[in-house]
């Protein structure tokens, strides 16, 4: 889908499958039983697995206490069920009393919601930029800070400092945060351990879940064991 904008907030949560959305210099990646949220007026750019079932809200960007940028949320059952529902309905949420207080729990509820880090930051200076499409075109790429650098005649100690200007994280933590969205994308296609941890670049199926479960808490087939 080309980049587009709109008037009010908006709220993709997919049911099965996954949702991938470009904005503003980053890359989120939106797994079942969580949802994105778009602001209003923010260009992006939403793809959606063929596999996916998705809910979509649009919410009055006035309200107090929605978020003001661009997340991933963590989707709580009650709201996900709140969400299913007024998905659903096709007149003016207005203009019906049991739909208004429904949409007033929904937004106490979204406004409780943790955020989630399931980003891939894209920075715009020219260099970075440049390496995250070819992480991006090939995220097993297992080169050193080192071999980077030498590659924009830079030392590592510059370029380092250059990853952490431009993107707030380390060069390990940057590729990580891709190795992440791209593992819980592939995840959601029901792709296998073995081939996800082939796909990144790492050296066993061990070291790819001691990774994700360092970082998401949980090994990877439970974390989408709970997701479901």
């Amino acid at each position: 889908m080309p980049f587009h904008q709109h008037m009010k907030c908006q709220l993709v949560m997919p049911l099965t499958g996954f949702v991938r959305c470009r904005i503003a210099g980053a890359i989120w990646m939106v797994p079942a039983n969580c949802a994105v949220w778009i602001p209003s007026q923010v260009l992006h750019s939403n793809h959606i697995s063929l596999s996916s079932d998705v809910c979509i809200l649009f919410v009055d960007p006035d309200i107090p206490g929605i978020p003001d940028k661009s997340c991933t949320l963590s989707i709580s059952p009650l709201l996900r069920e709140l969400i299913i529902s007024l998905a659903s309905k096709k007149q003016d949420y207005a203009s019906d009393d049991a739909t208004v207080r429904l949409t007033q729990v929904l937004i106490d509820e979204l406004i409780c919601m943790p955020k989630e880090h399931f980003d891939f930051p894209i920075p715009a200076e020219t260099r970075l930029n440049k390496i995250a499409h070819l992480l991006l075109a090939n995220p097993g790429d297992r080169k050193t800070v080192g071999e980077w650098a030498s590659l924009f005649a830079m030392s590592e100690r510059t370029f380092s400092r250059l990853v952490k200007q431009e993107v707030g994280m380390t060069f390990g933590r940057w590729r990580g945060q891709l190795h992440l969205v791209m593992a819980l994308q592939k995840l959601s296609s029901n792709e296998s351990v073995q081939r996800i941890s082939e796909d990144l670049g790492y050296e066993s199926v061990s070291a790819f879940i001691t990774f994700f479960k360092k970082t998401l808490g949980r090994p990877p087939k439970q974390y989408m064991r709970q997701s479901v």
